[in-house]
């Protein structure tokens, strides 16, 4: 009897651990200006079935989301925010959606760079 207690506890825990392999969490650069950007772009990240959490700090620009990985991937994630309006470091949002955010959400896209290459100026 014991042993099929302990089997089945180890069954709980070893399922646990599975479950929770398949959630990550990432960090990246998402452009928006105030407290209105802050909620459509984290309601975008939100939108995207299998992210959990989505946080974006309006000082540092930095989003952070927890996601299933068995229901989506990061690209999904900044696909679903460009198409709200606002650039992230791995897509610029369509000229039309961007335009159709507020004033004051719209952030200088001159200074909204794609940084994938950070670092490497040095470099010829």
């Amino acid at each position: 009897m014991k042993l099929k207690v302990l089997g089945l506890i180890g069954l709980f825990l070893v399922s646990g651990f599975s479950l929770s392999a398949q959630q990550t969490s990432k960090k990246f650069k998402v452009f928006g200006n105030c407290g209105m950007c802050e909620n459509r772009i984290e309601k975008a990240a939100l939108a995207v079935d299998g992210v959990t959490m989505a946080d974006w700090n309006k000082e540092t620009k930095l989003i952070k989301v927890a996601f299933d990985t068995t229901k989506t991937d990061i690209h999904k994630i900044h696909m679903a925010i460009a198409n709200a309006g606002h650039d992230t470091e791995m897509h610029k949002a369509k000229d039309e959606n961007y335009n159709k955010l507020p004033g004051c959400c719209k952030y200088d896209r001159t200074n909204a760079e794609m940084k994938s290459d950070e670092g490497h100026h040095q470099h010829e």
